[in-house]
């Protein structure tokens, strides 16, 4: 029997978030292994994945949504607030809110997360507190956020 290997890739966000785009507007979910630290300690870089639909309909405070700048450049965040004057995001490792940004510049969100190998999605424990609980400890993010680095390096040290 032949092995199979999972390759992992990391490819320019400007050619690839575009083909996501294609994929999704065929109505089609889209795995991506999540990359920097800004929605950490819910995902960590290159440990979690989050899957993907085209943002379509009605969205909420709490949803994590993929989102464009207005420089051009690509976020994942989660939705703080839903203002008149449009979107405004904070990342999970953040303590600085984001936006206003029109709806237009939302075009994915988040359905379903696999986290330390474990998928999560909706109704979970660990989604519905980063998605209700988490964003009201903003204040005292920096601490934890750091604390739970320091704990992360020792298990993996």
């Amino acid at each position: 029997m032949e092995e199979q290997h999972n390759t992992t890739r990391l490819v320019d966000a400007q050619v690839y978030i575009p083909m996501i785009r294609s994929i999704l507007d065929e109505g089609k979910t889209v795995p991506l292994v999540i990359t920097g630290s800004s929605m950490t300690p819910f995902l960590v870089s290159r440990r979690d994945r989050i899957f993907l639909k085209k943002a379509e309909g009605a969205l909420q405070v709490g949803d994590m949504a993929f989102f464009r700048r207005p420089n051009g450049q690509y976020v994942f965040h989660r939705i703080r607030k839903i203002r008149p004057e449009g979107y405004y995001f904070l990342g999970d490792a953040q303590t600085e809110v984001e936006g206003p940004l029109p709806r237009e510049a939302i075009f994915a969100v988040a359905v379903q997360a696999e986290r330390k190998g474990r998928l999560v999605g909706p109704g979970d424990f660990w989604w519905e507190f980063f998605r209700t609980v988490w964003p009201r400890l903003r204040p005292v993010r920096p601490a934890v956020v750091r604390l739970y680095g320091r704990t992360v390096g020792r298990k993996q040290g």
